[in-house]
């Protein structure tokens, strides 16, 4: 069912949504105005349609935790960003649960059964677990590097470093055999291609169901083998669950990464002392992990439905009205960072909302902070004279309001 565009002139004079960002690594300047005109508010989309937009951290934090919000694309407001999302069933923003997929996997249901998803997961993503994986993480980073410096400089740290690092190591995680690369990779990619997002989801989910049903001949020891061994095995989770949850992690664990290793080491050499302060003090990587994530803002909302009539914020979410949640928005409050407009790794912010909040926090949190923490380490340790090989305004973006993230990243050292 289509929503019928709405006249939004009743409602007054509504900024558009989404933005345009004028820097790859950091929000649209105008995410600061819509912070200040208030924690929620109206605004109009590219089809004349309005929804709701919250930017307050209180009221992000709120409607995350609420029940009463679903995260279901079906209902005939869901907010729609692009009009090349219609067409992409591949994607988080999109994608039906009853078609399978991104989104019959954690992103796109709703409680009890995403409730039912995240504890059988929740155990194997633990901090304690995932520390565990440090060795092959820091073997995986170093080889990274050591293929970077044998090849020479200039280079293209996209692929050489950013893509390749996370996609080894959800690989790893999963059990997935990295040599198998040329039958995921490139659908791994093309998910978020409009063109090819329908045919990309069939590949990948083709590989998978391959892998996952083949005997355990050609798995890893991994978390498939666990949730075979365990889930599977006494009968909490079908097989075809399994493969859309090595579906949606193998995905949602790669692009992000890949965004926040480019993106934030563009914001670091960009920004004058910021690359230097990490080469000359690596106790500061934690704390700049926190603040890339904050400043870069990859994914810059997520778009929710209420179910229900909700007040909030002196305003009432009328049941079927469709919401934005800005993490965008958010991270710019007072309350999270002194420097809203501004990147400074000395200090981290308080609480960011790079891995969102409440009942859908990313499951994998613990691992990419880890996984940056040691590639960032590896990248100003072994390569501090690393810069950029061309303008910054001469390196390609891309934004379809779902990743940010760069096309290339030219550097040289």
């Amino acid at each position: 069912m289509t929503a019928t565009p709405v006249d939004p002139s009743p409602t007054g004079d509504l900024p558009d949504y989404p933005l345009t960002r004028e820097c790859p690594y950091r929000a649209p300047d105008g995410t600061a105005a819509l912070h200040a005109a208030g924690p929620l508010q109206r605004v109009r989309l590219y089809d004349g349609r309005t929804t709701w937009l919250a930017t307050g951290p209180a009221e992000v934090r709120a409607l995350l935790s609420d029940k009463r919000m679903s995260s279901r694309s079906g209902f005939p407001d869901y907010p729609v960003l692009d009009p090349r999302h219609l067409h992409m069933r591949g994607t988080r923003e999109m994608a039906k649960e009853e078609e399978g997929g991104f989104a019959g996997a954690l992103f796109g249901v709703d409680p009890p059964e995403h409730t039912r998803q995240r504890q059988m997961l929740l155990p194997h993503f633990t901090a304690r677990r995932v520390a565990a994986h440090r060795p092959e993480i820091e073997r995986i980073v170093d080889e990274r590097v050591d293929a970077l410096l044998a090849q020479g400089p200039p280079a293209d740290l996209m692929t050489a470093f950013a893509a390749p690092v996370p996609m080894m190591v959800v690989c790893a995680f999963l059990g997935v055999p990295y040599e198998d690369r040329d039958r995921f990779e490139k659908p791994a990619r093309e998910l978020f291609d409009p063109d090819r997002a329908d045919a990309a989801m069939e590949e990948l989910t083709g590989y998978l169901t391959d892998l996952v049903g083949d005997g355990r001949a050609n798995l890893r020891e991994g978390l498939l083998t666990e949730l075979l061994d365990s889930e599977v095995a006494e009968g909490r989770m079908a097989p075809g669950e399994l493969v859309q949850f090595a579906f949606a992690i193998l995905v949602a664990g790669t692009v992000t990464s890949t965004s926040a290793i480019a993106l934030g080491t563009l914001a670091l050499l960009d920004t004058p002392g910021q690359y230097e302060a990490l080469v000359e003090d690596e106790t500061l990587i934690p704390a700049a992990v926190d603040e890339i994530l904050r400043h870069t803002s990859l994914v810059e909302q997520l778009a929710r439905v209420a179910t229900e009539d909700i007040e909030i914020a002196g305003q009432v979410i009328k049941a079927g009205d469709g919401l934005l949640v800005s993490f965008a928005g958010a991270n710019l409050d007072p309350s999270v960072t002194g420097h809203p407009g501004a990147l400074d790794i000395t200090l981290p912010p308080d609480h960011h909302f790079a891995f969102g909040y409440g009942l859908h926090r990313c499951l994998g949190h613990n691992l990419a902070q880890l996984e940056l923490r040691i590639a960032f380490r590896a990248l100003t340790k072994r390569l501090p004279s690393l810069r950029p090989a061309v303008p910054v305004a001469e390196i390609p973006a891309f934004n379809d309001a779902t990743v940010q993230r760069l096309l290339a990243f030219p550097v040289t050292w």
